[in-house]
Parts: C-alpha cells; sequence; structure tokens
C-alpha cells in the first residue's frame, strides 16, 4: 500500500526538479523527503530518478509512475472538494501575454485541469506588466514574447509566428494571397493598441501613403476579430488568429514577426523543464494553430 505523502514528495521532486525545492514545497527536511522516496522506489522494486549534483531526472520506470502519480493526487483532490475539505494544493501562477488567442489558453485549461493538481492562478497582461510581475515574483511562469529581455530570465521557445492581414470574407480584396499596402488606400481599419509591432504597422502603412481612417482602437483581440467578421473594418494581427468570416491573407513586404515562450526568473528553472501538464498542453495547442511553426533552433 502507498501512502498519499510518498505520492506528493515524488511529485514535488518531479515539478521542483531537485529534492531540496521539493523538501521546502513540502515543508519537510531533505533526508526526510529523500527517505521517503526511496521508501517508495523499494515498495515499487524500481529506481524513479537518475541523481546528479545538478538536478534530477526520471528514469524509464519513473516517467511510467509519473502518469498513475498524476491521476491517483488529482482524483484524491476532487474526492476531497467533493466533500467540502480544502485540498493542500501547491501554487501555480501562470502570466499569458494579452495578444495571444484566449482559445488556445481556454483548449491547455480544459485538457489539463490544472486546478485540480495546483492552487491555479490565470493572469492575462502586456508584456511590460507580466515582466514586472515575474521580476517581483508575482506569478512563477509567463507565456509571452522571448530574445528581448537579454539574460533577464530563462526562456524557452515555443513558437515563431507572422503578422498577416484580417479582412472579412466578403471584401473585394478576400480572395488575394497577398495585398500591398496601396491597395488599402481606402480602407476602414481597426487598430489593435496593445500589439507588439504596433509602431511597424504604422510605418509599413505611411511610408507608402497610406492613412486609413480608423473605426476602432482597441486591446481585446477576440472582440477586434468579431468587429472585422462583422465588417467594421480590417487589420493586421498575428497568424494565429482566425474566426469563421474572416480571412487572412499576407501583407506585400511586411516581415514583422514574434517568438512566444515560457519565461521563468531564474532559479525557477522546475517551471520550464520539470513535467506541467497545462504548460505543455498549451504550447502543443499554440503550436498546433494555422500557419505557426516551431522556432528555428
Amino acid at each position: 500500500m502507498l501512502d498519499r505523502y510518498l505520492l506528493r514528495y515524488f511529485l514535488a521532486v518531479v515539478d521542483q526538479g531537485n529534492f531540496s525545492r521539493a523538501a521546502a514545497a513540502c515543508h519537510v527536511s531533505q533526508p526526510t523527503l529523500s527517505v521517503g522516496i526511496a521508501k517508495l522506489e523499494r515498495t515499487l522494486g524500481h529506481a524513479l530518478f537518475v541523481r546528479s549534483n545538478q538536478r534530477v531526472e526520471l528514469t524509464a520506470a519513473g516517467a511510467t509512475f509519473l502518469a498513475h502519480a498524476r491521476r491517483i493526487e488529482r482524483d484524491f483532490n476532487v474526492a476531497l472538494q467533493s466533500m467540502g475539505i480544502a485540498a493542500d494544493l501547491p501554487t501555480l501562477r501562470l502570466g499569458v501575454l494579452a495578444s495571444v488567442p484566449g482559445r488556445v489558453i481556454a483548449t491547455g485549461v480544459a485538457q489539463t485541469r490544472p486546478g485540480d493538481t495546483h492552487r491555479f492562478e490565470l493572469v492575462f497582461g502586456n508584456e511590460r506588466e507580466l515582466v514586472g510581475h515575474l521580476a517581483k515574483g508575482r506569478i512563477d511562469l509567463a507565456l509571452t514574447l522571448t530574445g528581448r529581455g537579454g539574460d533577464r530570465f530563462l526562456e524557452r521557445p515555443v513558437l515563431t509566428e507572422g503578422y498577416a492581414l484580417a479582412l472579412p470574407a466578403d471584401h473585394a480584396l478576400a480572395g488575394e494571397a497577398e495585398i500591398g499596402a496601396e491597395q488599402l488606400a481606402d480602407a476602414v481599419m481597426i487598430v489593435r493598441r496593445h500589439c507588439e509591432a504596433l509602431s511597424d504597422t504604422s510605418r509599413h502603412f505611411t511610408e507608402r501613403g497610406v492613412r486609413p481612417h480608423f473605426a476602432l482602437r482597441s486591446t481585446n483581440d477576440e472582440h477586434v476579430l468579431q468587429m472585422v467578421g462583422a465588417g467594421l473594418g480590417l487589420t493586421v494581427m498575428p497568424d494565429c488568429y482566425r474566426l469563421d468570416g474572416v480571412v487572412r491573407p499576407r501583407l506585400t513586404g511586411f516581415a514583422a514577426r514574434r517568438t512566444l515562450g515560457w519565461v521563468a526568473a531564474h532559479g525557477a528553472e522546475q517551471w520550464l523543464d520539470a513535467p506541467l501538464p497545462v504548460r505543455d498542453a498549451i504550447g502543443a495547442a499554440l503550436r498546433g494553430d494555422g500557419r505557426l511553426h516551431a522556432p528555428a533552433g
């Protein structure tokens, strides 16, 4: 018979990346946690971790056991919650760039139900806000732009994507694969005010003598897409956005790109490297969208 505390020790080592942080997360001494892991390995008859000076890694048996341990812990917590008993869960505070489609985040959350395994908090913000939250320890992990902060944070790129026009499907140019800015001289446009490529977009149009009327200025990309579909105007936005009734032709000569990835503070490598289902599910959903592709290297 397995004691639940042994499962919690095991999951803490996996999530924290080493024994000392796992012990702190479990509020026990490192020797106590090590004894518990050794007891678990004896009970199962398999080594679960390959230990090194830097970190620990799962053995093949450990990887197999991990799926079962997560399910057991999740089911136990669900049972506690159904009885009105508060589960003692670790906290995961996840920040997400506001210009990442909400449906991508919703897909990852729905697939993994992070609230069953963590005291889960989700925070949306712009790049500056997320960087500030990370620096002050207000969030543990952020899905945001990478390659822009030097060595200040740890980064794991997920994908690189470009930008394209968003037009209503009944627009006169909707059948074109690529549209030049000059063809939009009389167009009504919508401004995505929080867009990281806004200055590049504005410069691209003004250098070609295009100064359109703006029908809407918004920081809500779902609203922007809905208004594009309704025929209010057109806009430029990342490739990952799509909606029925909206087409996404390329903007001739517009080469701006962005790389999205996971970002954490130094010393918090476990949020990047250890198994974390919601992180991996969101990354998979993001990589599977539209014309997105994994970054080189």
